[in-house]
Parts: structure tokens; sequence; C-alpha cells
């Protein structure tokens, strides 16, 4: 069984405002994460929020430690559940292959572009708390590279959404390639 854990701890600083609440299509960025999500995992939570449209979980061991913090926090939240992986996003990932699940497996691997879009075994939690608990890099690629994750690219890498203006040219971008989102 696959945990779906949407990453939505950060503080969207270059935003301006909580990312995870910004509407596209209709919907919340957060709610369109955990939609995807679902479609390809058994359960879906949330790290890093207290309030959402799934189950929400701190991220570990407290907030403040980037995507790492929430990847911890899935995996320590799928080992007591029993589950095999966690499928991992941000909560701006948008425009991903219906395919992915089949892409990144086996785990661990993620996609090349961005490190946060992976699948990763339970059997990781301790190499993430590792890191965590460390002084060296803090980063998604030092976690894949400590577990020996592979890096799957895409033909057409997953837009990310860092400001307003990311947002309103994938809104743009979507009206004028009349391209599902």
């Amino acid at each position: 069984m696959i945990l779906g854990v949407v990453l939505s701890g950060g503080l969207s600083t270059r935003f301006g405002s909580d990312k995870a609440l910004a509407e596209f299509d209709g919907h919340s960025l957060l709610s369109r994460a955990v939609d995807m999500l679902s479609g390809w995992c058994e359960q879906v939570v949330i790290a890093g929020r207290e309030a959402g449209p799934a189950p929400c979980i701190p991220d570990w061991p407290r907030p403040g430690m980037g995507p790492l913090g929430g990847i911890a926090a899935g995996l320590h939240h799928a080992r007591d559940a029993d589950f095999e992986a966690i499928l991992s996003c941000g909560v701006d990932s948008t425009g991903l292959p219906g395919n992915l699940l089949d892409m990144l497996n086996p785990a661990p691997a993620y996609l090349a572009d961005q490190p946060v879009i992976g699948l990763w075994p339970v059997s990781a939690a301790d190499a993430v708390e590792a890191i965590l608990s460390g002084e060296g890099r803090h980063s998604m690629r030092a976690f894949a590279e400590r577990i020996g994750a592979r890096p799957v690219p895409l033909d057409r890498p997953p837009i990310n959404i860092n400001t307003p203006d990311d947002l309103a040219a994938l809104r743009q971008g979507i009206r004028q390639r009349g391209i599902e989102s």
C-alpha cells in the first residue's frame, strides 16, 4: 500500500500568502494536490498543516525543516500504519503524468527536476532522520543520494509555482494551449 503525502509546511515567502490556498481552476492548490494523489494512493495525508481536505500530520521533527520534514513525517506515519511506501508531492504540483506511479516504481525514485515528487520506501525513515538530526545538507537531493534513489527525467518538467506570477503564467498557458491541468 502507498500513502500519499502532500508537502505543505513551507512558508510561501516568495508567493506572499499561503500558496496552498491559492485557487487554480476553481480549486485550491492544496485540494488539487490531495485529489491528484488520491488517484494513485490508498490514503492521502497533508504534512505541515493543521487543517485541510485530508488528515494533517505535523512535520518531523518540527516545523521549519523544509520538504524533508514533511517526508520524515510521512514516512513515520506510513511505517506506523503499515504502508510500504509514500508518494510525495508539493502543494503546488500540477500537470503530472497519469503514469507517474509506474514511472517511479520501484521505490526509491523521484522526478529529476522536482525531487519533492517521489516514491520513497518506509525503510528510508532512518536515513531521513539521520539527515535531519545531522549537520550536513538538509536537502531532498542529499536524501535521495543517501538512499540510492534514481532520478526519473520527464520530457516536460512539472510546473513549479513559487510566485503569483507563476500561477498567472500557468493559467495563461493553459488557456493558450488548451491543455488540461
